[in-house]
């Protein structure tokens, strides 16, 4: 049974770090009514929750997958680019102690777990704000070893590779043009978001079905049509806090 670390929602996430939006209010009441939603749609798909510890004084700490990242094989404790989020990681080690043997980008290495997409067997790291190509050369030497081929991407526009693009089938990803250039995807079949939905490039594939935010319509009917199957969740605080439904769960 595939394992899903979460993390509730701070009661301070209206204060979160913001790049490249403009501050919303964001309604905390609702923000925790979609994460235990967005905890049953994971749940449905068949994994097994396991909570790390509330921080309720860090307000973008029910992202974590910026803290870590985990392959079959070990786990990558990351060393996020923000300075008052590298505390997170503290707890997500203790957790993810008990399954995989841990690694830790040092520094200078900074690295967002959002910026780290995975395939298979390659790897590809968003050099974003928040990742840097000295974390980039950590990764390389852990990974390469067991048979991953990590190459580093250049980024426009946006926080985190997982921003401008995620798997949403074996040989398929949704990506948005203006952010990352396909042409480094080799191999792949796209499917490009909707121009009014340029934000819509984060999807979470699980098993054979992708969870997907319900507040982007057109480019679900593009998914949709596509052939893919959808669990449609709302997420409309995350959102506002430039989040997406990979940031919230470390599944392995």
């Amino acid at each position: 049974m595939p394992i899903a670390i979460t993390r509730p929602v701070s009661p301070r996430m209206y204060a979160c770090e913001l790049t490249h939006l403009e501050r919303q209010l964001i309604n905390i009441a609702l923000a925790e009514k979609q994460h235990e939603e967005y905890e049953d749609a994971l749940r449905k798909l068949g994994c097994e929750i396991v909570r790390a510890p509330e921080l309720p004084f860090y307000p973008d700490s029910v992202f974590v997958e910026d803290c870590a990242f985990v392959v079959d094989e070990l786990a990558i404790i990351t060393r996020p680019g923000s300075e008052r989020r590298r505390d997170e990681t503290i707890s997500m080690a203790e957790v993810l102690e008990d399954y995989r043997t841990l690694h830790f980008i040092e520094s200078p290495g900074l690295l967002d777990g959002g910026d780290v997409l995975r395939v298979g067997r390659r790897i590809w790291v968003g050099l974003s704000g928040r990742s840097n190509s000295a974390a980039l050369k950590q990764i390389q030497a852990i990974l390469t070893p067991h048979g991953y081929t990590v190459t580093g991407v250049p980024l426009t526009g946006c926080l985190h590779l997982k921003s401008a693009v995620t798997q949403a089938g074996p040989d398929i990803l949704l990506l948005n043009p203006d952010w990352v250039n396909p042409d480094i995807f080799e191999d792949f079949d796209f499917i490009e978001t909707h121009p009014e939905e340029p934000g819509a490039a984060n999807a979470l594939l699980t098993g054979e079905t992708v969870i997907f935010p319900a507040d982007f319509p057109h480019t679900a009917l593009r998914l949709a049509e596509a052939g893919i199957e959808l669990l449609l969740v709302d997420n409309s605080e995350v959102i506002k806090a430039e989040g997406g439904v990979t940031c919230c769960s470390v599944i392995f």
